[in-house]
């Protein structure tokens, strides 16, 4: 059992092969090795300093005094008790560094620092050779399996990445710091020494009062003076040191200021360099929520030049209805900050819009205005129009929705894109006024690519003739049935012909959808709301007629001629469509050539394969 001595401590291993460390005497001075139980024995090195005869024989005492005690108790539980006790004692005292303040252990006297200490890193290579070299030790599972998931933690790049930076902060925190200095007047001691010695006969202080007289020890002591009064000196504290230091420990929210000021300049009587300290209030304020993009569809036509409610005419934003905006800003609940879709580049500085119930505000008090006014109007041409509407027999219903909601003030819709899946097309719905080509134009699609477009086979309660398939022309279902799905909502729109019920079901649709193709609908305006509340992500296009005189030219083609009533009405209907379902369309397609409409109606179609498209947010959440 043997004791070994760290940087002048006395300390006990209870390894039978550890070495003692002789201390050195003054006249040689050697190397030791300092380490800590768990490290490798090479992780440093440092010299020990030249102490006088006494204290190194005082030293030598108590390390037999110790030894001897250790011989005699013979546990080696209590010896590795005391050792680690020992090792932990010594890894606490903070260190110190200085050739003029070192540290010693106030039980024992001996030197812990020293100026020449150096620390040497274990390596990444190394770590992984002693972990492989002990796993080959250890043989029971749980060791191997232990040794394993360490061995994979230390051959991780991010590990060796913290271990490599690990290494650098110990070396860069255990660097020695340069000597400060103790006192400035090193030549006066020595003079007062010399003084002390003058009269003595002893052969030592004869010797050290000769060493303190030579030159060469006056002038080292002379420079000692110089360099230690500069750096003792209290560096000078100034109103640039002082603003410094404040905005050094005051954060990057303490600000420094400075203004030159004339005496013109009326600011009190102050003059020359004026400084100031901007220090944040202690009255914390939560951040601002973040303004998050939204992006909308605008159901209204607006232009701000005619608005006199506009903050800045100049700043105002026109838009038409069905355009997509980008509202960047909500903070001011009345007027939004917005840009139109397509309009970033060109338009540097986000317009102004009506917030949504500021414009329904607008809009509720237009609508209280024009209703006062209706009583002014003739009650028996009102009444005639109003009977005239509930004589018309209406083939179709949309689970009775009225085709407009007169409550319902609509401003804007949130959007967001959509690209539709490859094997889930978008169903495709033509609307428009009666004689204006959807239905040829969904006939073409039909004929032209078979296996692209089918139509949605329609259920009904008349019986089946010989010539129909069930399934296949039309799903053939009972009266009670057909009621029971209506009043579940199962159908799109439904009707009643010669006391036979008939309508198309939103299952119809989607087993088309199912099966990859596109499905193709022609539908009323009823039907249109039920249709965008389902899941079928509906695809609107609106087949609007031409002029009057172009209309005529095109019914003529087809063999009819039509009066010119007949005509109005059709432009009359095309205009209440647009006014009370605009919100439901996608897009528009003027139908003034039937083969130029049905490219573009291609290309529309065509282009949901390609481009996402804005949707309703209600869709996708």
């Amino acid at each position: 059992m043997t004791t070994s001595h760290m940087n002048g401590h006395i300390t006990e291993d209870s390894d039978s092969e550890a070495k003692n460390v002789d201390l050195a005497s003054p006249e040689e001075p050697q190397k030791h090795r300092e380490m800590a139980v768990d490290c490798p024995g090479d992780l440093g090195s440092r010299m020990m300093p030249m102490r006088r005869s006494a204290q190194l024989e005082r030293i030598r005492q108590q390390q037999e005094d110790i030894r001897r005690r250790r011989e005699e108790e013979g546990k080696k539980q209590e010896l590795d008790l005391t050792a680690s006790m020992r090792l932990k004692k010594l890894a606490q005292i903070p260190p110190k560094t200085g050739i003029d303040n070192p540290i010693f252990d106030t039980e024992e006297g001996i030197v812990l620092e020293s100026p020449h200490y150096t620390v040497k890193t274990l390596e990444v290579e190394e770590l992984l050779t002693s972990l492989k070299h002990i796993q080959h030790i250890l043989v029971d599972p749980q060791s191997q399996e232990d040794i394993s998931l360490i061995l994979q933690l230390v051959q991780n790049t991010d590990f060796q990445n913290a271990f490599k930076i690990h290494n650098a902060v110990t070396v860069h925190m255990n660097k020695a710091s340069p000597p400060y200095p103790l006192i400035s007047n090193a030549q006066e001691l020595a003079q007062e020494v010399q003084s002390v010695l003058k009269p003595s006969h002893h052969k030592d202080g004869q010797e050290l009062n000769a060493l303190l007289n030579a030159p060469h020890m006056q002038a080292l002591l002379l420079a000692h003076d110089k360099v230690a009064e500069q750096e003792m000196q209290p560096e000078p504290v100034t109103d640039e040191k002082i603003y410094e230091n404040v905005g050094v420990y005051g954060g990057e929210t303490v600000k420094i200021v400075r203004i030159e000021k004339a005496r013109d300049i009326p600011l009190a009587d102050m003059h020359g360099t004026l400084t100031f300290v901007l220090i944040p209030s202690q009255q914390s304020k939560p951040p601002p929520a973040k303004e998050t993009v939204i992006h909308v569809k605008a159901h209204f036509d607006y232009d701000p030049s005619d608005d006199p409610y506009v903050p800045c005419r100049e700043l105002g934003l026109s838009f038409q209805k069905g355009d997509i905006l980008h509202v960047i800003s909500q903070e001011d609940p009345n007027w939004w900050q917005a840009y139109r879709d397509g309009d970033e580049d060109n338009q540097p500085l986000a317009g102004l819009i009506p917030g949504k119930s500021f414009q329904q505000q607008r809009e509720a008090m237009k609508q209280t205005i024009e209703e006062d006014k209706e009583p002014e109007k003739s009650g028996k041409l009102w009444c005639a129009k109003k009977n005239k509407k509930k004589r018309k027999k209406v083939l179709y219903n949309a689970n009775k929705n009225d085709d407009y909601d007169n409550e319902e003030i609509l401003t804007y819709e949130e959007m967001s894109l959509y690209h539709q899946p490859a094997n889930r097309k978008r169903p495709i719905v033509l609307i428009g006024p009666q004689n204006c080509g959807q239905n040829e134009l969904r006939q073409r699609l039909m004929n032209n690519e078979v296996d692209r477009f089918a139509s949605a086979v329609p259920h009904t309660t008349r019986s089946r003739r010989e010539t129909e398939v069930a399934g296949r022309d039309y799903h053939f279902i009972s009266r009670q049935a057909f009621e029971s799905d209506i009043a579940a909502g199962k159908f799109i729109e439904y009707g009643e012909f010669e006391k036979n019920l008939y309508g198309t079901s939103i299952d119809s649709v989607r087993q088309v959808i199912n099966s990859g193709k596109i499905c193709l609908l022609n539908l009323h305006t009823q039907s249109l709301k039920t249709l965008r509340n389902s899941d079928l992500k509906p695809y609107i296009i609106f087949v609007a007629p031409p002029s009057q005189e172009r209309l005529r030219a095109l019914l003529a083609k087809e063999g009819k001629n039509p009066k010119p009533e007949e005509l109005r009405e059709i432009i009359e209907k095309t205009r209440e469509m647009e006014q009370n379902n605009g919100h439901y369309f996608d897009t528009a397609i003027v139908n003034s050539d039937l083969d130029k409409a049905y490219q573009e109606l291609l290309r529309l179609i065509n282009k949901l394969d390609t481009e996402p498209q804005w949707v309703p947010s209600t869709w996708l959440r």
